[in-house]
C-alpha cells in the first residue's frame, strides 16, 4: 500500500472477467509490427523509425481481436466524420474532431451519417457481444467505421483509431502526412472491468490541471479508474464544509513543508466531470483510521488526549490515528463520507485501512464495521487496501492488493479468503505496478523498498494467477499507484509513471493470450515518438528498441 523508506511487512459492480482467447489473430497482428520495424532497420545501435503505415492492432493495449486485410484508408481534406444521430455518437465524433483538426490542418465537420466514405461512428446498443466497453473498428480503400454498444466502446474505439495515424497526429500544429488507418477490422473488449492509476496528491499536492493532463494520458490507453488519494498524514486535499479546517490548516502542506494546497468543492466536481467525459470514474480515498496526522492536526479533539498533533512533513508511517472509541470519531467520518459521496457521482469510495500499526487488532476490527457502514450508508461501494480483508469486508467490498511475490503466504491466504466470499480484488502489487518504485539503482526519483521494478517486470506477470487460492474471477482488476514522497511536478510523473503505465493498462485490457514480452516491447517502442508527440517526458528504458520520430 502507502510506500515507504522501511517497510515491515513485507469490487466492482461490473461485469465479471471476460477472457477471448485469439491468439493466432494477435501473432498475426504481432509479426506484422515486428516485419515492419526489422525490415530496412538501420545500423546497429541506432534506433529504427517508424513505419510508415502502423500494422493493424499495433497498439497499446493489444485487441482482442484482429483481422488484417485490404486497401488503408487515408484522410483527405475532403474527409468528414459522420455520426448516426446519437449524443453519444457525436461526442465522440466532436473529440475525435478535436484531436485531428490540429495536426491535418482538415475541417472534418461532423455531419449526419447520410452518405458514404469518411469516418463513421456508430451508436448499436443490440451488439451484446461488445459488452460494457468493446467496440469494433472496420478500415477500408473508402472509410473507416466504429461500432460500439456504449459510448464507453464509441470513446474506446477513437483511441484506437488514434493509435493507428502515425504519431504526429498528437501535435498541436500542422504536420505532414499521410493519414493512413491500415485496412482490415478490430474487435475489442477488455478482459477487466477495473482498470485503474491511482495519484496520491497527499504527500505533494498537484493541481486540478495537473490532474487533467493525467487523465488525458490515461484515457489514451483505455484506463477507467482514476483513484484520488486525498489525504495522509502530510496533507487533506479536499474542502469539507462541516470541518473547515481539514482543508485549510491540514492541506497547507506537504512531504519537505512545501505550501501544499486542497480542492475546493468546485474544483472537485470539475476534475471529476472531466474525467467522465472521458469515460473515467474517479475513486476517492479518505485513508483511516491510520495515515491521519493531517486532521489530527487540524482538530484537537480526533485525538484521544484532546492534544492536536503538529503537521507533518516527513515520510514515516504507521505512527498516527483517530481515537476509535470516542462516539466524535464517527460523527467525524459520518459528515466526511456525507460530503464527499454527494460530490462523487461513482460507485466507490474508498477508505484505505492500511499500515494502522498504532490501532490495535481489536479496534481496527471494530472501527472497519463502523466506516463501511457509513459508506454504504451514502450509497456507495466501499474500497479498502488488503488489509481489510483482516476485518470483516462488507459484502461487495474490493480489496485492494499491494503486497510483494515475498509477502507470506498467510497474508496472501488472508485475501484470497476473502476472494472466495464475495470481496473481489484489485491487484497492485508493489514489486510491479507500483509507480514510485525506481526503474535501476541509477533512477533519480522513487523509493526501492518494493525492489527496482524496470519495464519488464512490471508488464511480465498474469494477474489471473496471481494471487493462490484466489479464483480468477473475484480479480476485478489492476490498478497502477503513484505514490509521492518524491514526485512533485508533471515531468516527474511523466518519468515515473511512463511507459509502466503502459504495461498496468496492457495487462487490464488485453485478453490473457496476448501476453508475451517479446511481442509487447515492440508495440510498446512504436509508442515512444506518439509519447514524445505529447510532450511526455517518459523513462526510456534499454529493455525497449525505441522507435524515433
Amino acid at each position: 500500500m502507502v510506500s515507504a523508506p522501511v517497510r515491515t511487512t513485507g469490487p466492482s459492480k461490473g461485469p465479471l472477467v471476460r477472457q477471448r482467447s485469439t491468439l493466432p489473430l494477435l501473432l498475426g497482428s504481432l509479426l506484422l509490427v515486428a516485419t515492419a520495424v526489422v525490415t530496412g532497420a538501420p545500423a546497429a545501435g541506432a534506433a529504427p523509425p517508424p513505419p510508415a503505415t502502423t500494422p493493424l492492432g499495433a497498439v497499446v493495449p493489444a485487441p482482442s481481436s484482429v483481422r488484417p486485410g485490404g486497401e488503408p484508408y487515408t484522410l483527405t481534406p475532403a474527409t468528414r466524420i459522420r455520426v448516426d444521430g446519437t449524443p453519444a455518437a457525436a461526442r465522440a465524433a466532436g473529440h475525435l474532431a478535436a484531436l485531428l483538426r490540429p495536426s491535418t490542418g482538415y475541417a472534418l465537420p461532423v455531419t449526419p451519417d447520410d452518405g458514404p466514405g469518411g469516418i463513421r461512428l456508430r451508436l448499436r446498443p443490440r451488439e451484446a457481444a461488445l459488452g460494457d466497453e468493446g467496440y469494433r473498428l472496420e478500415s477500408g480503400r473508402r472509410g473507416v467505421t466504429l461500432t460500439a454498444r456504449t459510448a464507453a466502446g464509441l470513446f474506446h474505439a477513437v483511441q484506437t483509431l488514434r493509435q493507428q495515424l502515425p504519431a504526429s497526429v498528437e501535435a498541436r500544429t500542422r504536420q505532414t502526412g499521410p493519414w493512413t488507418v491500415a485496412g482490415g477490422t478490430i474487435t475489442d473488449v477488455p478482459r477487466y472491468a477495473y482498470r485503474g492509476a491511482m495519484l496520491d496528491v497527499s504527500r505533494h499536492f498537484f493541481t486540478v490541471d495537473q490532474v487533467k493532463r493525467y487523465v488525458d494520458q490515461l484515457a489514451l490507453y483505455k484506463v477507467n479508474t482514476l483513484h484520488l488519494h486525498l489525504s495522509d498524514d502530510q496533507g487533506w486535499r479536499i474542502a469539507v464544509d462541516s470541518w473547515p479546517r481539514l482543508a485549510t490548516y491540514g492541506g497547507s502542506t506537504q512531504v519537505g513543508g512545501g505550501p501544499g494546497g486542497h480542492y475546493t468543492k468546485a474544483q472537485y466536481r470539475d476534475l471529476v466531470a472531466y474525467a467522465a467525459a472521458r469515460h473515467i470514474e474517479v475513486v476517492p480515498e479518505i485513508d483511516m483510521p491510520g495515515h491521519t496526522n493531517a486532521a489530527l492536526a487540524s482538530y484537537a479533539a480526533l485525538n484521544c488526549d484532546g492534544v492536536a498533533s503538529p503537521l507533518y512533513t516527513g515520510t514515516e508511517v504507521g505512527f498516527s490515528s483517530l481515537c476509535v472509541r470516542k462516539d466524535l470519531t464517527y460523527a467525524f467520518i459520518d459528515d466526511v463520507i456525507r460530503e464527499l459521496a454527494a460530490l462523487t457521482p461513482g460507485r466507490y469510495l474508498h477508505i484505505g485501512g492500511d499500515e494502522a500499526h498504532s490501532t490495535s487488532h481489536e479496534d481496527y476490527v471494530a472501527f472497519m464495521d463502523r466506516a463501511q457502514a457509513v459508506v454504504a450508508k451514502y450509497g456507495k461501494t466501499v474500497v479498502g487496501w488488503h488489509q481489510l480483508t483482516g476485518a470483516r469486508p462488507a459484502p461487495g467490498a474490493l480489496a485492494q492488493y499491494w503486497g510483494l511475490g515475498r509477502t507470506s503466504p498467510a497474508e496472501k491466504e488472508q485475501v484470497a479468503a476473502a476472494a472466495r466470499g464475495d470481496t473481489r480484488i484489485v491487484l497492485s502489487p508493489a514489486d510491479r505496478l507500483y509507480l514510485d518504485m525506481k526503474y535501476t539503482k541509477d533512477t533519480p526519483l522513487g523509493l526501492a523498498w518494493a525492489g527496482y521494478v524496470e519495464v519488464r517486470r512490471s508488464y511480465d506477470w498474469d494477474p489471473g494467477g496471481y494471487l493462490p487460492g484466489a479464483p480468477p474471477s473475484a480479480i476485478a482488476g489492476v490498478e497502477a499507484p503513484l505514490w509521492t514522497e518524491t514526485v512533485s511536478t508533471s515531468a516527474h510523473i511523466d518519468h515515473m509513471a511512463f511507459p509502466r503505465l503502459l504495461s498496468a493498462a496492457e495487462l487490464g485490457w488485453a485478453p490473457a493470450a496476448a501476453h508475451d514480452w517479446e511481442a509487447y516491447k515492440v508495440r510498446l517502442a512504436a509508442q515512444g515518438p506518439r509519447l514524445d508527440a505529447l510532450g511526455i517526458a517518459f523513462y526510456r528504458s534499454p529493455q525497449v528498441p525505441w522507435l524515433t520520430r
